[in-house]
């Protein structure tokens, strides 16, 4: 597989892990909805495996999303991070879902500069 084929499969891994996050789901209800393994949705985002377009339709009907949107702000050039699995951890998944129902911009800064204080004191950093 060539190397633009992988930075895809990457950034549309990328991309369903995040619509998946926002919409509070983990990676098994996805899974569920899509009536396959946690592991497979786990491979799916981390670039692992390839998603086939019939999948990639039905993973979009699930997220409330078109199909181009796993596309959206992709660039061939630059080089994606494989994600790490990640997607059982429930509360990352419930500070986003909270986090993104902050209505007012400055207090969701706020959040946002206390979150990466607190992950730079524990040496992690964002």
């Amino acid at each position: 597989m060539g190397r633009l084929a992988k930075r895809v499969d990457a950034y549309v891994g990328e991309r369903i892990r995040e619509r998946r996050t926002v919409l509070g789901l983990t990676q098994e209800h996805l899974a569920s909805a899509l009536d396959i393994s946690y592991q497979q949705v786990q491979k799916y985002e981390t670039g692992a495996n390839r998603v086939s377009a019939g999948r990639l339709y039905e993973v979009a009907r699930k997220l409330d999303v078109d199909v181009s949107y796993f596309f959206e702000g992709l660039d061939e050039d630059s080089d994606v991070n494989p994600l790490e699995h990640g997607g059982r951890n429930r509360s990352t998944i419930e500070l986003v879902r909270n986090f993104s129902d902050i209505g007012d911009p400055a207090v969701r800064s706020a959040v946002s500069g206390l979150v990466k204080s607190l992950s730079a004191r524990n040496g992690t950093g964002i």
